[in-house]
């Protein structure tokens, strides 16, 4: 299965090609099937899961109010009044927040009075260092605001407080370490996906040495940094709060694959490679390719990748650490480190090489598995009752983040 670019699908057009009145139709049906799964005791979590994987997402943000705090379990109910004093003057993040939110202008909307959005500004400073203080075993990473703010910004203050809270110490959690190690180890997952679907594009990347610490600011701000349109960022949370903790390295992988043509374009070596993977383009087809994350997911769960991703993490390629990576982006054709690389990866290539097997599932095997992982609408009413009572590990967050 190979993803190549389609001319028909794009960022600005109807969603998949659905006429505007369908869409209408079919948004109209799907905001009172949200409003049904929330009206009833208790809250059809599964059925909300469904539709924020579903295409169009959760449609807006008033629904996101309502919604995301369910996907989190969340009770909103005990929401805090006035977040603690004089934690600035004390925290020890508290300088390097302040730096990276006065960074964050671009993640505000267009046209925002200053005042306005100074004022979130200091509302969302105060969100991360609360969030810090009462969870001391977290730690502050450059990226983590970029996620806080999408949060304020749909939910406000109070509420975005609570739900960030829970997500930082489940979603977010590995990137919230005192090391990197984790955060690596689920970059290293995304070599291993692209070989399972394009072996052409896994070894043209190898060859490079480009490694994945391209797409290290698309993990660790869930794609919030890199894309510019708010509503494509907004689209991607309600499906990442909707799935498995490591969805967001699925996406990272679709994209790559996407982009097929211009990745075996390139000219092979590691800074080409990686100047070209790192300037995401703004034009993605995201439904398209969130649909196809999650039947990536399917089709290659984390537990089939989890040796591999392992394996992945022992590897010294030229991008594999930060100061290689910095020294050979120093260089204008960093030749040298690549051939001093190329010959300690040989063997190692070669084995996965011989090892790589791509299993075809029967299609009703799938479609069971999609049903129990939520990843579809279409299914059936036999689907709809495997998701209300499989999901049971979906409303508690009760997740193991690798095999």
């Amino acid at each position: 299965m190979y993803l190549k670019k389609s001319k028909s699908i794009g960022a600005s057009s109807p969603l998949n090609g659905i006429g505007k009145q369908d869409w209408n139709s079919r948004r109209k049906r799907k905001v009172g099937e949200i409003s049904q799964a929330l009206s009833v005791t208790p809250v059809d979590v599964a059925a909300l899961r469904r539709m924020a994987i579903s295409e169009g997402g959760l449609l807006t943000d008033e629904i996101r109010c309502r919604v995301w705090p369910k996907l989190l379990n969340v009770n909103t109910d005990d929401l805090p009044e006035k977040l603690a004093e004089g934690l600035r003057e004390n925290h020890k993040d508290y300088h390097q927040v302040l730096l990276d939110v006065r960074r964050s202008l671009r993640r505000f909307p267009p046209g925002m009075p200053d005042d306005q959005r100074e004022g979130l500004q200091e509302e969302l400073i105060d969100i991360i260092l609360h969030v810090l203080d009462r969870n001391p075993q977290l730690y502050y990473y450059q990226g983590y605001h970029d996620i806080v703010v999408t949060f304020l910004l749909v939910l406000g203050e109070r509420l975005a407080t609570v739900l960030v809270e829970k997500l930082s110490t489940h979603h977010l959690r590995d990137f919230m370490d005192p090391t990197m190690d984790n955060t690596k180890h689920i970059l290293n997952y995304l070599m291993p996906i692209i070989e399972r679907v394009n072996p052409e594009v896994h070894d043209f990347m190898q060859q490079a040495e480009v490694g994945t610490i391209f797409a290290l600011s698309w993990l660790i701000t869930w794609f919030g940094h890199v894309l510019s349109d708010f509503r494509h960022v907004v689209r991607l949370y309600d499906f990442f709060l909707a799935c498995h903790p490591l969805m967001p390295i699925y996406f990272a992988a679709v994209i790559v694959l996407y982009r097929e043509e211009e990745v075996l374009e390139c000219e092979c070596d590691m800074a080409s490679v990686h100047h070209l993977l790192s300037q995401i383009p703004q034009d993605l087809p995201y439904e398209m390719l969130i649909s196809r994350a999650g039947d990536l997911f399917v089709q290659f769960p984390p537990s089939e990748l989890a040796r591999e991703a392992t394996q992945q993490h022992s590897q010294q390629t030229a991008a594999s650490t930060f100061k290689d990576f910095e020294l050979a982006s120093a260089q204008q054709r960093p030749d040298s480190v690549l051939r001093r690389r190329r010959k300690e990866q040989a063997a190692l290539a070669e084995q996965a090489q011989a090892q790589a097997m791509v299993v075809a599932r029967p299609r009703a095997k799938r479609l069971i598995r999609l049903a129990v992982m939520g990843l579809t609408v279409a299914l059936g009413a036999a689907a709809l009752a495997v998701v209300n009572t499989a999901l049971e590990w979906a409303p508690k967050l009760d997740l193991q983040f690798f095999p």
